[in-house]
């Protein structure tokens, strides 16, 4: 039996040419097929380093019905080199399917490091960037407002993609469900000649690109809530609880609140326990 194939994951430019690196291309190269999200958006790609290998379509539309046919090749000792069209295949493009087929197949995945939109994005809007959740696209209608709701409360930078004509939208939305005054970063055409990073609140960012037609392609980089914001989300009477703790001035009065509400957390036997000093 020939020994298995490698599936490469190939990250491509979101932008300038130059990011692409160097292993990236002898990949290309040496691989035996190519598959492409787009094989003219990618042929061009190709093209310009002077590449010229086989190529078939690979995308959201097919990769269900080809998925099976592409692992046995890889079983049969084929290297296949997967890209998107801009960026890391897997992240918000195809790719996870073929990667979760080959991996239960026990074929070889590779993941080149390279270019993606959302860690430039990431560390220029100036948000804390030791720990974020990335949530892609938002559902475009159904889910769309109770997604946010849910993310409401979350303490971690929030990173979202987002096309031109929806990003106003966007903006409104969130400022909306989070609070006008909550931090951002709207960063456009990373990579690229008109590249753009405009920070500010949700509402001062929402202003301006409802005068500025937005354009490109969009990175959302929303802070996340400060820890008193996020208590106040959790559901609770004024008075009592976790807002009661809230409303109260500081100290002894904290202090008071949050022994009360625990208390009533504690059964009738570890109380006693508590009491005895065990």
């Amino acid at each position: 039996m020939p020994n298995m194939g490698i599936l490469y994951v190939v990250p491509t430019p979101v932008g300038n040419l130059e990011d692409i690196t160097a292993r990236a291309l002898r990949v290309l190269r040496e691989a035996d097929l190519v598959l492409a999200e787009d094989t003219r958006t990618s042929g061009l790609l190709l093209h310009h380093f002077d590449i010229s290998r086989p190529m078939m379509s690979f995308h959201k539309f097919n990769e269900h019905q080809v998925v099976t046919s592409l692992v046995r090749r890889l079983q049969a000792g084929e290297c296949m080199a997967l890209v998107s069209d801009a960026g890391t295949p897997g992240i918000s493009d195809p790719g996870y399917l073929i990667v979760r087929e080959a991996v239960k197949a026990g074929v070889e995945v590779q993941t080149l490091p390279g270019a993606t939109a959302f860690v430039p994005a990431l560390v220029t809007s100036g948000l804390p960037c030791d720990k974020f959740c990335f949530e892609g696209f938002l559902p475009q209608k159904k889910g769309r407002q109770s997604r946010l709701e849910q993310l409401r409360t979350e303490q971690r930078t929030m990173v979202f993609y987002e096309s031109p004509h929806r990003v106003v939208k966007c903006l409104e939305q969130m400022a909306e469900v989070f609070g006008g005054e909550r931090q951002v970063a709207v960063v456009r055409e990373i990579s690229k000649v008109h590249e753009e990073c405009r920070r500010g609140t949700l509402t001062e960012v929402a202003e301006y690109f409802r005068v500025t037609e937005p354009r490109g392609e969009f990175v959302i980089v929303v802070a996340g809530a400060e820890e008193l914001e996020s208590l106040r989300g959790l559901k609770g009477s004024k008075g009592s609880g976790v807002q009661g703790f809230l409303d109260e001035p500081s100290g002894r009065a904290e202090r008071r609140g949050l022994m009360e509400n625990t208390e009533k957390k504690i059964s009738k036997y570890q109380r006693k326990q508590l009491e005895k000093g065990e």
